[in-house]
């Protein structure tokens, strides 16, 4: 019980510090800006009543577009966090290219997609995976090598193969590790939509939040941002789950 309600306590509490200052035109005058620059609580959950079927409908598209670059993310993070850590070779090899991949800015990858594959679905999937699939494969790898050697050991006493050892000593110790770099994937992934629906698309949240944002309507910003914010939360509780029902001996 404690564990949602001294959170709940506290978003009260921060709401409603936010609706007296901003209603009051407390916060306009700190921040130095006219007073519809800053909106209320209430006139965002007002704003998310009334524009509920647009928000709905370009919230469909920005789902999908991250539940398939979380899933190709998990796909190619777990095989390359596999492959380098049964060779060294490919892991000397890959390791800095996966460390590189992080190192480009996203908003300048985003272009080269769009020109690549289209104005279509697939680079904003590609974007978002690989912004997703670094946390994903590092977590893996660092959890596969986290295995007590005397553990191995154990196994090839008892002329275990190599897959044996793989799926009875490697893989379970490396669930954990797997599953808080999809974690931090999924928290991360409406990024990288947003990033990719502002370069090139004429529907999702991003490309929402763009439009609400030439026209001044923060309002309808916030509540835009928030849904965006509710996709990601989603995804962390389902990640979450699954790792309570998977992995059950922690």
């Amino acid at each position: 019980m404690k564990r949602w309600l001294y959170p709940a306590l506290l978003l009260a509490a921060l709401l409603g510090i936010w609706q007296l200052a901003a209603s009051s035109g407390f916060l306009a005058d700190v921040l130095g800006v006219e007073e519809f620059l800053v909106p209320s609580p209430a006139e965002i959950a007002s704003s998310l009543w009334d524009n509920r079927s647009v928000l709905l409908d370009n919230a469909w598209v920005t789902l999908q577009e991250i539940g398939l670059g979380l899933a190709c993310s998990i796909v190619v993070g777990l095989l390359f966090a596999v492959a380098m850590n049964l060779s060294e070779a490919v892991r000397l090899a890959t390791y800095p290219l996966v460390i590189a991949s992080q190192a480009i800015p996203i908003i300048v990858i985003a272009p080269i997609l769009i020109i690549w594959f289209g104005f279509g679905l697939a680079p904003k999937v590609v974007v978002i995976a690989l912004i997703c699939f670094f946390p994903i494969t590092v977590a893996t790898l660092d959890g596969l090598r986290s295995v007590d050697p005397a553990a191995i050991k154990l196994m090839r006493t008892l002329y275990a193969s190599r897959r044996q050892i793989f799926w009875r000593v490697e893989a379970p110790t490396a669930l954990p590790s797997f599953f808080s770099g999809a974690k931090i994937a999924a928290a991360v992934a409406p990024i990288g939509a947003v990033f990719a629906e502002w370069v090139a698309s004429n529907e999702g949240l991003g490309r929402l939040i763009l439009d609400y944002n030439a026209n001044y309507r923060v309002d309808d910003m916030f509540a835009a941002t928030l849904v965006l914010a509710a996709i990601a939360i989603g995804f962390f509780a389902l990640l979450a789950l699954a790792e309570r029902r998977v992995v059950t001996w922690r």
